[in-house]
Protein backbone atom coordinates (compact mmCIF):
# COMPACT_ATOMS: atom_id res chain seq x y z
CA UNK A 1 0.00 0.00 0.00
CA UNK A 2 1.44 3.64 -0.87
CA UNK A 3 2.48 6.17 1.96
CA UNK A 4 -0.53 8.83 2.67
CA UNK A 5 0.43 11.84 4.02
CA UNK A 6 -2.49 12.53 6.44
CA UNK A 7 -1.76 16.08 6.44
CA UNK A 8 0.21 15.50 10.22
CA UNK A 9 2.56 17.91 11.17
CA UNK A 10 6.21 18.28 9.79
CA UNK A 11 7.66 16.68 13.11
CA UNK A 12 5.70 13.31 12.55
CA UNK A 13 6.39 11.22 9.32
CA UNK A 14 3.75 10.09 7.05
CA UNK A 15 2.81 6.18 7.90
CA UNK A 16 2.99 3.08 5.53
CA UNK A 17 1.91 -0.73 5.76
CA UNK A 18 5.54 -1.25 6.26
CA UNK A 19 5.53 1.36 8.83
CA UNK A 20 8.00 0.72 12.11
CA UNK A 21 5.29 0.81 14.34
CA UNK A 22 4.74 -2.53 13.66
CA UNK A 23 7.55 -3.71 15.49
CA UNK A 24 8.12 -2.40 18.76
CA UNK A 25 11.23 -2.71 20.93
CA UNK A 26 11.11 -5.87 23.27
CA UNK A 27 13.11 -5.58 26.46
CA UNK A 28 16.40 -7.24 26.58
CA UNK A 29 17.21 -10.15 28.87
CA UNK A 30 14.24 -12.08 28.73
CA UNK A 31 13.22 -15.13 26.95
CA UNK A 32 10.07 -13.80 24.77
CA UNK A 33 12.53 -12.47 21.90
CA UNK A 34 15.00 -15.94 21.82
CA UNK A 35 13.11 -17.20 18.87
CA UNK A 36 13.21 -14.74 16.72
CA UNK A 37 17.29 -13.80 17.92
CA UNK A 38 18.23 -17.47 16.87
CA UNK A 39 19.50 -18.36 20.77
CA UNK A 40 16.37 -20.56 21.72
CA UNK A 41 15.29 -23.91 20.43
CA UNK A 42 13.66 -25.23 17.41
CA UNK A 43 10.52 -25.30 19.46
CA UNK A 44 10.89 -21.57 20.93
CA UNK A 45 11.28 -20.13 17.45
CA UNK A 46 8.00 -22.09 16.38
CA UNK A 47 5.93 -20.55 19.33
CA UNK A 48 7.85 -16.83 18.90
CA UNK A 49 6.82 -16.92 15.73
CA UNK A 50 2.96 -18.15 16.01
CA UNK A 51 3.15 -15.60 19.04
CA UNK A 52 3.49 -12.82 16.82
CA UNK A 53 1.44 -13.66 14.14
CA UNK A 54 -1.20 -13.84 16.65
CA UNK A 55 -0.34 -10.05 18.03
CA UNK A 56 -0.18 -8.70 14.37
CA UNK A 57 -3.52 -10.41 13.56
CA UNK A 58 -5.32 -9.19 16.50
CA UNK A 59 -3.84 -4.98 15.79
CA UNK A 60 -4.94 -5.64 11.94
CA UNK A 61 -8.44 -7.09 12.52
CA UNK A 62 -9.54 -4.67 15.51
CA UNK A 63 -7.80 -1.49 14.34
CA UNK A 64 -6.43 -1.03 10.74
CA UNK A 65 -8.38 -3.34 8.24
CA UNK A 66 -10.51 -0.64 6.42
CA UNK A 67 -6.99 1.38 6.45
CA UNK A 68 -5.14 -1.80 4.95
CA UNK A 69 -8.14 -1.83 2.32
CA UNK A 70 -9.30 -5.40 3.48
CA UNK A 71 -12.35 -6.10 2.25
CA UNK A 72 -14.43 -6.61 5.72
CA UNK A 73 -17.53 -7.84 6.02
CA UNK A 74 -20.91 -6.25 8.64
CA UNK A 75 -19.58 -9.47 10.91
CA UNK A 76 -16.24 -8.72 11.21
CA UNK A 77 -14.70 -11.29 8.94
CA UNK A 78 -11.96 -10.94 6.17
CA UNK A 79 -10.51 -13.62 3.83
CA UNK A 80 -6.96 -14.46 5.10
CA UNK A 81 -5.76 -14.97 1.40
CA UNK A 82 -6.07 -11.41 1.69
CA UNK A 83 -4.13 -10.75 4.87
CA UNK A 84 -1.40 -13.00 3.77
CA UNK A 85 -1.08 -10.86 0.59
CA UNK A 86 0.07 -7.51 2.93
CA UNK A 87 3.39 -6.31 3.14
CA UNK A 88 3.30 -5.89 6.91
CA UNK A 89 5.94 -7.43 8.79
CA UNK A 90 4.82 -9.00 12.47
CA UNK A 91 6.89 -8.43 16.10
CA UNK A 92 8.93 -11.29 14.96
CA UNK A 93 9.95 -9.34 11.68
CA UNK A 94 8.46 -11.63 9.58
CA UNK A 95 6.83 -11.21 6.36
CA UNK A 96 3.11 -11.71 7.08
CA UNK A 97 3.27 -13.32 3.36
CA UNK A 98 5.96 -15.97 4.54
CA UNK A 99 3.07 -17.16 7.01
CA UNK A 100 0.61 -20.07 6.08
CA UNK A 101 -2.91 -20.95 6.47
CA UNK A 102 -2.05 -23.84 8.78
CA UNK A 103 -0.26 -21.06 10.72
CA UNK A 104 -3.17 -18.58 11.25
CA UNK A 105 -5.81 -22.02 12.40
CA UNK A 106 -2.48 -22.65 14.88
CA UNK A 107 -2.85 -18.89 16.23
CA UNK A 108 -6.54 -19.35 16.87
CA UNK A 109 -6.10 -22.79 18.44
CA UNK A 110 -3.60 -21.39 20.54
CA UNK A 111 -5.19 -18.15 21.65
CA UNK A 112 -5.91 -18.56 25.62
CA UNK A 113 -8.41 -15.69 25.36
CA UNK A 114 -10.48 -16.62 22.32
CA UNK A 115 -9.86 -13.38 20.39
CA UNK A 116 -10.19 -14.76 16.82
CA UNK A 117 -13.12 -16.88 15.20
CA UNK A 118 -12.54 -18.68 11.79
CA UNK A 119 -15.31 -19.52 9.31
CA UNK A 120 -15.20 -20.99 6.06
CA UNK A 121 -17.72 -20.10 3.34
CA UNK A 122 -17.68 -20.75 -0.36
CA UNK A 123 -14.50 -22.59 -0.09
CA UNK A 124 -12.49 -19.72 1.75
CA UNK A 125 -11.14 -19.42 4.55
CA UNK A 126 -12.05 -16.01 6.75
CA UNK A 127 -10.94 -14.52 10.28
CA UNK A 128 -12.30 -11.83 12.30
CA UNK A 129 -11.55 -10.09 15.91
CA UNK A 130 -14.15 -11.40 18.24
CA UNK A 131 -14.49 -7.86 20.18
CA UNK A 132 -12.09 -5.19 21.02
CA UNK A 133 -12.48 -2.95 17.54
CA UNK A 134 -12.05 0.51 17.49
CA UNK A 135 -13.35 0.63 13.69
CA UNK A 136 -16.21 2.83 13.56
CA UNK A 137 -19.82 1.99 12.31
CA UNK A 138 -20.15 2.53 8.16
CA UNK A 139 -20.30 6.27 7.23
CA UNK A 140 -17.26 7.29 10.33
CA UNK A 141 -13.94 7.59 10.29
CA UNK A 142 -11.39 4.72 10.73
CA UNK A 143 -7.93 4.76 12.49
CA UNK A 144 -5.87 2.90 14.90
CA UNK A 145 -6.11 4.19 18.50
CA UNK A 146 -2.36 5.21 18.23
CA UNK A 147 -3.63 7.19 15.76
CA UNK A 148 -7.27 8.42 16.55
CA UNK A 149 -5.98 12.25 17.37
CA UNK A 150 -3.25 12.90 15.15
CA UNK A 151 -5.82 12.23 11.91
CA UNK A 152 -9.45 12.93 13.20
CA UNK A 153 -9.26 16.63 12.47
CA UNK A 154 -7.80 15.69 8.77
CA UNK A 155 -10.31 13.06 8.24
CA UNK A 156 -13.13 15.56 9.02
CA UNK A 157 -12.01 18.16 6.87
CA UNK A 158 -10.84 15.95 3.89
CA UNK A 159 -14.51 13.27 3.89
CA UNK A 160 -12.02 10.45 4.55
CA UNK A 161 -14.17 7.27 5.71
CA UNK A 162 -13.92 4.04 6.41
CA UNK A 163 -15.01 1.22 3.50
CA UNK A 164 -16.18 -0.58 6.35
CA UNK A 165 -19.78 -1.50 7.53
CA UNK A 166 -18.88 -3.50 10.53
CA UNK A 167 -22.27 -3.76 12.89
CA UNK A 168 -23.03 -4.72 16.42
CA UNK A 169 -25.58 -7.08 15.27
CA UNK A 170 -23.67 -8.53 12.76
CA UNK A 171 -20.55 -9.24 15.07
CA UNK A 172 -22.25 -10.04 18.15
CA UNK A 173 -25.31 -11.83 19.78
CA UNK A 174 -27.94 -9.26 21.39
CA UNK A 175 -28.84 -10.03 24.59
CA UNK A 176 -32.37 -9.56 25.51
CA UNK A 177 -32.91 -10.43 29.34
CA UNK A 178 -30.62 -9.62 32.45
CA UNK A 179 -31.23 -13.30 33.45
CA UNK A 180 -28.28 -14.24 30.52
CA UNK A 181 -25.85 -12.28 32.17
CA UNK A 182 -26.56 -12.64 35.81
CA UNK A 183 -22.83 -10.89 36.10
CA UNK A 184 -21.90 -8.16 34.48
CA UNK A 185 -18.69 -6.07 35.47
CA UNK A 186 -16.04 -3.76 33.76
CA UNK A 187 -12.73 -3.54 35.73
CA UNK A 188 -10.72 -0.19 36.10
CA UNK A 189 -8.77 1.42 38.82
CA UNK A 190 -9.33 3.76 41.89
CA UNK A 191 -7.71 6.44 40.18
CA UNK A 192 -10.11 6.39 37.30
CA UNK A 193 -13.06 6.65 39.65
CA UNK A 194 -13.86 10.12 40.34
CA UNK A 195 -13.91 10.84 35.94
CA UNK A 196 -15.59 7.78 35.47
CA UNK A 197 -18.55 8.88 38.60
CA UNK A 198 -18.75 12.21 36.52
CA UNK A 199 -18.70 11.56 32.97
CA UNK A 200 -19.94 7.59 33.02
CA UNK A 201 -17.56 4.92 31.34
CA UNK A 202 -16.92 5.62 27.59
CA UNK A 203 -15.88 3.33 24.67
CA UNK A 204 -13.40 6.29 23.55
CA UNK A 205 -12.23 5.16 20.30
CA UNK A 206 -13.74 1.82 20.23
CA UNK A 207 -17.06 0.31 19.38
CA UNK A 208 -18.11 -0.42 22.55
CA UNK A 209 -17.56 -0.31 26.41
CA UNK A 210 -16.60 -4.04 27.52
CA UNK A 211 -18.13 -5.54 30.60
CA UNK A 212 -17.04 -8.91 31.72
CA UNK A 213 -19.01 -11.80 32.49
CA UNK A 214 -17.80 -12.60 35.77
CA UNK A 215 -15.16 -11.93 38.55
CA UNK A 216 -11.45 -11.87 37.99
CA UNK A 217 -10.86 -14.97 39.59
CA UNK A 218 -13.04 -16.98 38.21
CA UNK A 219 -11.28 -19.72 35.79
CA UNK A 220 -13.96 -19.31 33.29
CA UNK A 221 -13.54 -15.61 32.27
CA UNK A 222 -11.14 -15.43 29.60
CA UNK A 223 -10.86 -11.77 28.59
CA UNK A 224 -12.86 -8.88 29.14
CA UNK A 225 -10.81 -7.43 32.28
CA UNK A 226 -7.24 -7.17 32.96
CA UNK A 227 -6.12 -9.12 35.93
CA UNK A 228 -4.96 -5.97 37.79
CA UNK A 229 -7.61 -4.42 38.38
CA UNK A 230 -8.60 -2.99 41.70
CA UNK A 231 -12.24 -1.46 41.44
CA UNK A 232 -15.52 -3.53 39.97
CA UNK A 233 -18.01 -1.12 38.53
CA UNK A 234 -21.55 -3.90 38.27
CA UNK A 235 -24.04 -3.01 35.50
CA UNK A 236 -27.85 -2.95 36.51
CA UNK A 237 -28.06 -4.88 33.60
CA UNK A 238 -32.64 -4.78 33.80
CA UNK A 239 -32.59 -1.29 33.96
CA UNK A 240 -30.40 -0.85 31.05
CA UNK A 241 -32.18 -2.87 29.15
CA UNK A 242 -35.96 -1.66 30.41
CA UNK A 243 -34.04 1.89 29.46
CA UNK A 244 -33.38 1.21 25.95
CA UNK A 245 -29.40 0.59 26.41
CA UNK A 246 -28.45 -2.91 23.98
CA UNK A 247 -26.18 -4.85 25.11
CA UNK A 248 -24.21 -7.66 23.22
CA UNK A 249 -22.39 -10.47 24.17
CA UNK A 250 -19.28 -11.98 21.88
CA UNK A 251 -18.23 -15.28 20.97
CA UNK A 252 -15.60 -14.90 23.69
CA UNK A 253 -18.14 -14.06 26.33
CA UNK A 254 -17.64 -10.34 26.41
CA UNK A 255 -20.24 -8.43 27.42
CA UNK A 256 -20.59 -4.89 25.04
CA UNK A 257 -22.77 -2.21 24.49
CA UNK A 258 -22.47 1.31 22.78
CA UNK A 259 -24.17 2.62 25.69
CA UNK A 260 -26.36 6.03 24.56
CA UNK A 261 -24.15 7.97 22.41
CA UNK A 262 -20.72 5.91 23.64
CA UNK A 263 -21.46 6.44 27.28
CA UNK A 264 -22.56 4.13 29.79
CA UNK A 265 -23.64 6.72 32.85
CA UNK A 266 -23.13 6.16 36.01
CA UNK A 267 -26.77 5.86 36.64
CA UNK A 268 -26.86 2.10 35.53
CA UNK A 269 -24.09 0.85 37.85
CA UNK A 270 -25.40 -1.24 40.32
CA UNK A 271 -22.69 -0.85 42.84
CA UNK A 272 -19.17 -0.38 42.97
CA UNK A 273 -16.54 -2.58 45.28
CA UNK A 274 -12.59 -2.76 45.56
CA UNK A 275 -10.84 -5.87 44.42
CA UNK A 276 -9.97 -8.31 45.61
CA UNK A 277 -11.31 -7.04 48.87
CA UNK A 278 -14.87 -6.63 47.86
CA UNK A 279 -15.33 -3.37 49.95
CA UNK A 280 -18.27 -1.51 48.79
CA UNK A 281 -17.53 1.99 47.55
CA UNK A 282 -20.60 4.44 48.69
CA UNK A 283 -21.34 6.64 44.91
CA UNK A 284 -24.48 8.76 44.32
CA UNK A 285 -25.04 9.09 40.23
Amino acid sequence: MADRNLGAPSSFKPFSATASFLHPSRKSGRGRGRGAGGRGNGADAASDRIDALGRLLTRILRHMASELNLDIQSDGYVRVADLLKLNLSTFAKLPLRSHSLDEIREVVKRDNKQRFSLLEKDGELLIRANQGHSIRLSGQPLFAVWLAKLVTTYAASSGLVANCTISSESLLKLILSADQIPVCVHGTYRRNLESILQSGLKRMTRLHVHFSSGLPSDGEVISGMRRDVNVLIHLDVKKALQEGMKLYISDNKVILTEGFDGVVPAKYFEKIETWPVREIIPFQP
